[in-house]
């Protein structure tokens, strides 16, 4: 799911497994219902979550789990609808795919990125927000809207009359124009800067209400700190 994972950012940086300061994932579920959140790390990189946790609906879910000292890259997925039998959503596409990756060194900073990726279909809103930055430019990005009550009918999944996930049939510019700050083809980027370094804490949110969705005033809201020398 979604494996052109920042490709371009990895291949310059796989190679620099640098130890680091500590950063935090932590996942918050402020939707109306249940998720159950799965975090994937690509190949080759250590599992940090055993996948049974479930976060309640209403923002009662919150849940933190330490990054590895060293890169580390890989993907998560807010399952719904979960129960014996599996889950309505989240196992496989469509799905949204929030991407991180963190302790990337390049020219000595120690460099997070992130993205969330449309490419494989919408099941959830999610946005991600670092927090307690060290410097550089770490926007919010992600989508917070409701995707799925506009989704056509062709591309729609339908569970017990609900429309529980939008299909990739519905195409690249119908979720680029309602989530602008998400990746929807393999070489896509989000039009705003990136350069994160040294957050201590990459927050995704699902289901967050509103985020800031023209680009312009997402450059001018994008945090700036810069680190002491």
């Amino acid at each position: 799911m979604a494996k052109h994972f920042l490709a371009g950012f990895l291949l310059v940086l796989a190679a620099s497994t640098t130890a680091s300061s500590g950063t935090t994932l932590t996942l918050h579920n402020l939707c109306p219902y249940p998720v159950w959140p799965l975090v994937t790390p690509n190949t080759g990189f250590p599992a940090i979550s055993d996948n049974t946790a479930r976060l309640d609906g209403g923002g009662r879910g919150l849940v933190s789990f330490p990054f590895p000292p060293t890169f580390w890259a890989g993907r998560i997925v807010a399952r719904t609808g979960c129960g014996p039998r599996g889950c309505e959503t989240g196992d496989a596409p469509p799905a949204t795919v929030v991407q991180l990756a963190v302790h990337a060194a390049a020219q000595q900073e120690d460099l997070a990125a992130y993205s969330v990726s449309l490419v494989d279909g919408f099941n959830v809103p999610a946005v991600v927000s670092p927090q307690a930055v060290g410097g550089g430019q770490c926007p919010a990005l992600g989508c917070a809207a409701d995707v799925n009550a506009a989704c056509p009918r062709d591309a729609a999944r339908v569970v017990r009359g609900r429309v529980v996930a939008c299909g990739k049939a519905a195409g690249a510019g119908f979720f680029k124009a309602r989530c602008p700050m998400t990746r929807t083809t393999g070489s896509d980027v989000e039009p705003v800067p990136q350069r994160c370094v040294a957050p201590g804490e990459l927050k995704v949110v699902f289901c967050q209400p509103a985020m800031v969705s023209e680009p312009e005033e997402i450059i001018r809201r994008t945090v700036v700190v810069f680190a002491d020398n």
